[in-house]
């Protein structure tokens, strides 16, 4: 089974349970202090630079020089700045003054040359690496010989690039996004979308209620303040709204505590 490869960065946005699960899901067992993030971390990315797997080899080779060549060289190639959404690891569109101008996918059906750069629909090019497919469609673009692509795409418009802000803001906060919603620790949060333009949230408690806000940002974020053991509550109308603060015990405040510090870091 292919597992996603992560940096030490990204490792280190997650909670101590989500670790303890990817270990899990890799057979990891790490040595020392089974408390500290950072064992898990370690154990995590050290077993994964002893993988072997080819495909985990290859996609994770073809990740790091895409990151590389386009940090170092898309300003030199582009006659101006492409803007790179990665939909997903097999998956990348590029555009150009908001326009979508090509896209890189991952064909498995193919030996050898499985990186394919797209235009209307259409191959044009293929390769082994996706940094030979990065450097295609900048070359040809900058040349003019790419072709016109027939569709207009406006960036943070479509669904593909609706789901990549929430993947993302989602990340800063260790949460997991599946089919039906925004999960913390195995727990449902609520949903995040945006309809019509409009972004909104609605907390697992009430899922019939859409609350407005204005960012992909804002929506995982008060999500971030709902505690489920609340029924869906934030800690505020938990605890500000129920009894004043200097009337809170102990245990509550201390709970307050912890959660404004999770929200805040």
């Amino acid at each position: 089974m292919t597992h996603p490869t992560y940096t030490q960065q990204a490792l280190s946005r997650y909670t101590l349970p989500r670790l303890k699960r990817i270990a899990a899901e890799r057979g990891v067992t790490p040595t020392g202090d089974r408390r500290a993030t950072d064992t898990w971390i370690n154990a995590i990315i050290t077993h994964q630079s002893t993988q072997t797997h080819k495909v985990s080899d290859n996609q994770a080779l073809a990740q790091a020089e895409l990151d590389h060549f386009i940090a170092d060289q898309a300003q030199a190639i582009a006659p101006e700045p492409l803007t790179i959404v990665e939909i997903s690891f097999d998956h990348h569109e590029y555009y150009a003054a908001n326009q979508l101008i090509a896209s890189i996918s991952h064909d498995d059906d193919h030996l050898t040359q499985r990186w394919v750069v797209m235009v209307n629909d259409k191959e044009l090019f293929r390769a082994n690496t996706v940094m030979r497919c990065h450097r295609f469609i900048c070359t040809h673009y900058k040349n003019g010989k790419l072709p016109v692509q027939e569709q207009l795409a406006t960036p943070c418009t479509t669904g593909n690039e609706i789901m990549a802000q929430i993947f993302n803001e989602c990340e800063k906060y260790g949460f997991e996004i599946l089919d039906d919603g925004i999960y913390q620790n195995d727990e449902k949060l609520g949903e995040v979308g945006q309809t019509d333009g409009d972004w909104w949230f609605t907390r697992a408690a009430d899922e019939t209620q859409r609350i407005p806000c204005d960012s992909a940002m804002s929506a995982v974020q008060s999500l971030s303040m709902v505690d489920v053991s609340t029924d869906g509550k934030s800690i505020f109308e938990e605890y500000f709204l129920d009894q004043p603060l200097e009337q809170l015990t102990g245990n509550k405040l201390q709970r307050l505590l912890e959660r404004t510090e999770l929200v805040t870091v």
